[in-house]
This record gives C-alpha cells, sequence and structure tokens, in this order.
C-alpha cells in the first residue's frame, strides 16, 4: 500500500514525531548503560555481589586482621612460658611425674614430746607402662607444717640435701615404698640457724616427689 505524497494530516505527524522522540530517548538509555557497564570491568550487580562473600572469607593481610594475629602470637607465647616453668622432663624411659602418685602417711597419731615422729612414703606408678625413676632420698622431699599449712617447720632436704642414687624399675600399678624418721626438731634452707625442738601441738605432714605432692596428712604431738 503507498503512502499519500502529499503533506500528511497534522495527528499522524505528531505521532510520528513521539515514536521518534520515544526511539532516541531508548536508544542514549542503552548507551548510559553500555558506558556504566564498562567503566565497572564489564561486572554485573549480580556477579558483584556474589563475589563480595568469598572476599570477606579469605584472609586479608590489613590491619583489620593485626589484632587477631598478635593475640594467637601472645597466647602461644603464655603456653611456652608455662612450660618452661615445669621440671624438666626426665630422660627417655624414665618415669615423668605425670605417672607417678605420692602418699604420706605417720606411724602412729600421737607422739610424745622427745619421740621421733616415723613417716611413710609409698610412689605409685600410676601409668600404664613399666618406667624406671631415680627416687634416692635427695630427691624425695618430706616436710612437716603447722595444721593451717601456713608455716614450715621442717623439710628433709633442708640439712640432707644430697643421697645416694636409688633407681627404681616399676611396673604398672607397682609401688616402692620408703621411711622417714624426724628428729621433731626445726630446720631451714642449707640447715641454717639453731634446730630447735617442735612444740607439743597438731601438724602436717607432705611428701615430694619431683612436681608430684602428697595429700597433708595430720598427726600431733602431745
Amino acid at each position: 500500500m503507498l503512502e499519500p505524497t502529499g503533506p500528511l494530516p497534522p495527528e499522524i505527524y505528531w505521532r510520528r514525531r513521539v515514536f521518534a522522540i520515544g526511539a532516541l530517548v531508548v536508544a542514549l538509555a542503552v548507551v548510559i548503560w553500555l558506558v556504566v557497564t564498562v567503566s565497572r570491568g564489564g561486572d554485573s550487580p549480580d556477579a558483584a555481589a556474589a563475589v563480595s562473600p568469598s572476599e570477606t572469607t579469605e584472609p586479608v593481610p590489613s590491619s583489620a586482621s593485626a589484632p587477631t594475629t598478635a593475640s594467637s602470637t601472645r597466647a602461644s607465647t603464655t603456653a611456652s612460658g608455662t612450660r618452661s616453668t615445669e621440671p624438666a622432663p626426665v630422660a627417655s624411659g624414665q618415669c615423668a611425674d605425670q605417672s607417678l602418685a605420692i602418699k604420706v602417711s605417720v606411724g602412729q597419731p600421737t607422739y610424745q614430746v622427745g619421740e621421733e615422729p616415723v613417716f611413710g612414703i609409698v610412689i605409685t606408678n600410676i601409668s600404664g607402662a613399666p618406667c624406671s625413676r631415680d627416687m634416692g632420698s635427695g630427691l624425695q622431699r618430706v616436710s612437716v607444717h603447722s595444721l593451717d599449712g601456713g608455716r614450715q617447720l621442717w623439710a628433709s632436704t633442708d640439712c640432707y640435701p644430697d643421697g645416694e642414687p636409688d633407681v627404681r624399675t616399676l611396673d604398672r600399678g607397682e609401688q616402692a615404698a620408703f621411711t622417714v624418721t624426724w628428729t621433731a626438731a626445726t630446720s631451714q634452707p642449707e640447715c641454717a640457724g639453731e634446730r630447735v625442738q617442735v612444740p607439743a601441738g597438731a601438724y602436717n605432714v607432705v611428701a615430694q616427689m619431683g612436681s608430684v605432692r602428697s595429700a597433708p596428712e595430720p598427726f600431733n604431738i602431745a
């Protein structure tokens, strides 16, 4: 069908003009969108949103991660310092402190002034395998305290810090027993000062091997 060659009616003329302007606006919008997309590197909004979570979970060397790293370092240093204050581990094949239990007993609940209390010491291998340990008198420590534990009156290593080696091999659950006799006199480290007889009263005795200590055992001097 041929269009008329003469002047267009006004309504057709304005309709075509509005359509042309609309098409121009759409084309301009497309151009603007393309420019913005290119300036963003070609990522769509959905793609950018998908990338964000993975970026936050990956370790990033930034100032925000520094406090966490510093805290971990301090925790490791503290743990190392704690280990360094523990007794040095014994040689391979020896009973470690954690493999031993120690118990002290008193020969009788009450001694008279002038008598010498006798203490029994039992060291038990509580590990699951046989092991050996030097249990010489210089490595055992027996001490007497006031009943409240606030004052130490005597220790077996004050005046006799050295002793002959006494290596014992204990099977699992096996025990080694010892006895210590106390003269009921006070003592100080390196046997300094005067030694005097303790007065009548209630006391506690404690035995120790390495870092392992027994529960205190009470007794009386009357």
